[in-house]
């Protein structure tokens, strides 16, 4: 106890008088130096006054060392704010203007000594009220120069700042109770106005424990603005869970994205929506991600683009699968959609959480094992998966505004990153539910009624602003994505320019991909295939001169035999199944050649039509061609004498035997492949 008193002493200043006198000299001592001035002033007067009393070369003296003093302060002041830059200047003014007047006419005669008891202590008293304000404000005078003042926060505070390379970063505390951080972020325009700085170069970052603090980030030189072109990717073999690089931050550092999640990073896979007007570099933009992504060695990619793969030539043999617009990419989204829980469902078995490096390899890791014994499995790895839909606007006419719901909510837990690129992703083009559903944003310029659809409002408020920059800065972006520190969702950074230079080194990744990439696993293939068909045949080889994705494959020619050879007749093929002892049929109405007014060629029965119709279904099928519907049988009818009508009727009881499927869309349906060993699929009896 008595330790405990004598600290409680000490840190008080001691007990009785003399710790009473030590706290108040403490509390005085802030508080003396302008009533030393004022009595250092009128004992210079008394010196003065003896030496130079009525003295006209004095006098001169005297009053223009005055004015140079006075002017002198103010000068000097000049980075103060300007309440202390005046009070200063009237200070000295005064002084110097006593000390002249003492000096020459004597500190008792006229006025001089009234006005030196009366002004002597005023303007002590007014530093005093100054440095008692000063401290009941927190004990820091402001180191803003008056920039708080300006934008209409003038009771907030500058603290600690720290200075980087083309960067400066300081603390901002508002004034309790009367100023938040919206306030802040409503006057981010009106710094970057007093500071003569664009308004991308000025962001302010709240504190999320605290609604007054933050830190106001400021960029002074804007580095972007010399464009960099792309030099191939930044980590040729490396795993797609390795950061993506694909631009650099307005302060040179680069500017990285990721896919997959990382449990121990805290970080989990997401999805990418590329949004920006025209101009803005959107196609350099996917072109640099894209090419991060192939050059990956445990990913594969299938790829819809309606715009037939006009910027993505170069990279058309690393693609896993690639179609064009309309009916292919359809058969495309079912297709993920069916990949997806087949996935889930692999991962589950692996005792996978979320797709990680090693579910890519062969599995021979007993903890990964799908057997029930615990032994290792090997069962084949699976890589990565990415879905990516270039001018995503056009199939999301075709399909409906929720064709990508499905594959947004469920497909990161499976191993799979859906990819969106269009302009405007806008409310009436893309559901609500899908996009709340794509956590990460690369935002590129465009109109500013159109920022709110691309970027976050907390992000907006930080000071993000693409519509500033429309088509005039094409490459410019925010990037918003896990694994992003927050700070950095408000800063700008710009992709590297694709340029017809690059077309040889992307022809060059796209061989390597055939090469060294990874192929589609044997279940997300057969998921593929169950809703694709012969639609997808996955990666071709390399080597083999294949054929463009969507260019039918030649059948294999058949070698010409000549009958004389082997001593046989010359039939034709036609006629080589007809036994020439059988009977002929008897004559149909339409078998002999047609006269006015009768319809030409003969009509099949019922149960034939069934058959052809069949038949027409699996032709179909062998053309990759996966959703009909009654306007794709128009020749079919005309050829064979049956309505358009009754085609929609055997499509009806082929979607009940399970030959087609639904896809959403009235009058459309999509094939249902018929199993691997080739068993026919009943239809209904006539």
């Amino acid at each position: 106890m008595q330790q405990l008193a004598q600290m409680v002493n000490t840190r008080e200043g001691g007990s009785g008088a003399s710790g009473v006198g030590n706290y108040l000299l403490n509390r005085a001592k802030p508080h003396l130096p302008p009533w030393l001035g004022a009595a250092g002033v009128g004992a210079a007067g008394w010196l003065g006054n003896m030496r130079w009393e009525g003295s006209p070369g004095a006098a001169v003296g005297l009053t223009l060392t005055s004015v140079a003093v006075t002017g002198g302060a103010y000068v000097i002041g000049k980075s103060a704010s300007k309440q202390r830059r005046l009070h200063s200047a009237i200070t000295t003014a005064f002084g110097s203007a006593w000390l002249t007047a003492a000096c020459l006419a004597g500190p008792a005669a006229g006025p001089v000594d009234d006005l030196y008891l009366m002004g002597g202590p005023a303007l002590a008293l007014s530093w005093n009220v100054r440095i008692f304000m000063r401290a009941s404000d927190g004990g820091q005078a402001s180191a803003d120069g008056g920039l708080m003042e300006k934008i209409g926060l003038a009771r907030a505070q500058i603290r600690a700042a720290r200075a980087e390379p083309n960067r400066a970063t300081a603390r901002v505390e508002l004034d309790a109770g009367t100023q938040t951080n919206d306030d802040m972020a409503s006057a981010l325009p009106r710094i970057a106005s007093a500071l003569d700085l664009p308004a991308s170069a000025v962001r302010y970052q709240p504190d999320p424990d605290s609604a007054r603090r933050g830190d106001l980030v400021i960029v002074p030189e804007d580095m972007l603005a010399e464009t960099v072109e792309w030099e191939g990717p930044s980590n040729l073999g490396g795993s797609i869970a390795d950061p993506l690089v694909i631009g650099r931050y307005d302060d040179g550092s680069p500017l990285l994205l990721w896919l997959p999640g990382d449990e121990k990073q805290g970080r989990n896979s997401t999805h990418v929506l590329i949004a920006g007007g025209t101009g803005s570099g959107k196609g350099d933009a996917a072109l640099n991600l894209q090419t991060e992504i192939l050059s990956r060695r445990d990913v594969t990619m299938v790829f819809s683009d309606p715009k037939s793969f006009q910027d993505f030539r170069p990279l058309l043999p690393g693609y896993d699968w690639a179609v064009e617009g309309g009916t292919p990419s359809e058969v495309m989204v079912a297709a993920v959609q069916a990949a997806v829980p087949a996935r889930t469902r692999w991962l589950g078995q692996h005792r996978y959480r979320q797709w990680v490096p090693e579910a890519a390899r062969e599995q021979r890791d007993p903890k990964h094992s799908c057997r029930p014994d615990g032994t290792a499995c090997g069962c084949p790895g699976m890589p990565f998966m990415v879905a990516w839909f270039e001018e995503a606007a056009n199939t999301l006419r075709f399909m409906g505004d929720d064709a990508f719901t499905g594959i947004a909510q469920e497909a990161r837990s499976a191993g799979v990153s859906l990819v969106i690129s269009l302009q405007r992703p806008s409310y009436d083009q893309m559901s609500t539910s899908t996009r709340s559903s794509m956590p990460s944003v690369i935002a590129l310029g465009c109109h500013p009624d159109d920022e709110g659809f691309s970027l976050p409002d907390e992000v907006l408020a930080a000071g993000a602003h693409p519509g500033a920059w429309r088509n005039r800065k094409p490459g410019y972006c925010y990037v918003v994505s896990p694994g992003i520190d927050e700070d950095r969702y408000a800063s700008p950074g710009r992709t590297w320019r694709f340029t017809p230079g690059a077309v040889e080194t992307m022809e060059l990744l796209a061989l390597w991909a055939q090469r060294h990439g990874a192929a589609a696993d044997p279940i997300t293939a057969q998921a593929l295939k169950s809703v694709a068909g012969a639609a997808y045949a996955g990666r071709p080889a390399p080597d083999t001169g294949a054929s463009e994705p969507g260019t039918p494959v030649p059948a294999p020619a058949v070698p010409e035999t000549d009958a004389d050879d082997e001593g046989g007749l010359e039939v034709d093929p036609e006629d080589e199944g007809i036994d020439p002892e059988q009977e002929l049929p008897a004559p149909q109405q339409g078998d002999d050649a047609p006269i006015f007014g009768q319809e030409a060629g003969r009509k099949p029965t019922p149960a034939e039509a069934r058959r052809l119709f069949a038949q027409a279904l699996d032709e179909f099928e062998a053309a990759g061609q996966m959703v009909v519907g009654p306007k794709d049988f128009y020749d079919w009818c005309a050829a064979h004498q049956l309505s358009r009508a009754w085609v929609s009727e055997r499509l009806k009881e082929a979607y009940l035997d399970g030959r087609l499927a639904e896809t959403g869309k009235t009058g459309r349906w999509r094939i249902i492949p018929r199993p691997e060993d080739g068993s026919p699929v009943a239809l209904t009896a006539a």
